[in-house]
């Protein structure tokens, strides 16, 4: 992201920027707490401790429900963070439309739009689960695949992506805020919400792959998902995101050959 786009706190009146930025916090911050309150409860579940490429006899994991819950809030906690400065941003276009209107009310349905977006991910990544722990090709505590050859399919597959054309499309739309809502700008809080859903969808396109991952690591994993969390922020504000984001394709490419071949 260029400097010119990021966010300006002078550029918001002090009760709105805390409004808005507490409001995100808090939601990324209970994220979190739940994620480390469940990886507790998993760790002490029998069956924890397995071998890789052999389901644990006996072992029991959560039913649908909780694993949906499980990944609403993993998406919660790992995506918010890296749609915060487009969230400012929305929130400094939309005061310089209607200067005399607060805009933390229509940024905060930007933001639930964008979780929207994120929601339907959730609720396909949960049936994925679901059905792979039914035939024992994820395990049902660690929630890591049990399948190798597998588990190095899905790192190719995530480190071709991380190469491809259309990855970097949607990486372009994250980085270029201002060019994203000087095209799709929409007025009012559906326009709002709408907008939101769109760059959840565009955010969605950049980074599913690495979500996938989380199934080779396991989802629960919190090491692993503050550091997919910190490298997706970096792709889309860092100075060499694009680079950077290729670099990590390269490396799950290698990681998955390593698998599968081993």
């Amino acid at each position: 992201m260029d400097r010119s786009e990021a966010f300006a706190p002078g550029e918001l009146l002090l009760r709105q920027r805390v409004l808005l930025a507490g409001g995100l916090a808090a939601i990324v911050a209970a994220s979190w707490a739940y994620l480390y309150a469940m990886a507790g409860v998993m760790s002490v579940m029998p069956g924890h401790h397995f071998h890789p490429g052999h389901a644990a006899a006996g072992a029991h994991g959560m039913g649908i429900a909780a694993i949906g819950i499980m990944w609403l809030v993993m998406v919660g906690a790992m995506m918010l963070p890296t749609a915060a400065p487009m969230t400012f941003i929305h929130a400094r276009f939309q005061r310089g439309r209607e200067p005399a209107r607060s805009p933390a009310p229509y940024s905060a349905l930007f933001a639930l739009g964008y979780l929207a977006a994120w929601a339907v991910f959730a609720a396909l990544a949960t049936v994925v689960q679901v059905g792979l722990e039914r035939v024992a090709l994820v395990h049902p505590v660690t929630m890591r695949l049990t399948s190798a050859p597998l588990a190095g399919a899905v790192l190719i597959g995530a480190g071709l992506f991380q190469l491809s054309a259309y990855k970097d499309a949607c990486l372009t739309q994250c980085r270029t805020p201002v060019g994203f809502f000087m095209g799709f700008w929409r007025e009012g809080r559906d326009g709002a919400f709408a907008m939101g859903l769109h760059h959840g969808l565009y955010c969605i396109g950049c980074c599913w792959a690495l979500m996938a991952v989380m199934f080779v690591v396991g989802a629960m994993n919190l090491l692993w998902i503050a550091i997919l969390t910190a490298v997706m922020l970096y792709e889309k504000l860092g100075p060499r995101g694009a680079t950077v984001g290729k670099l990590l394709g390269a490396a799950l490419i290698a990681s998955g050959l390593y698998l599968v071949t081993a």
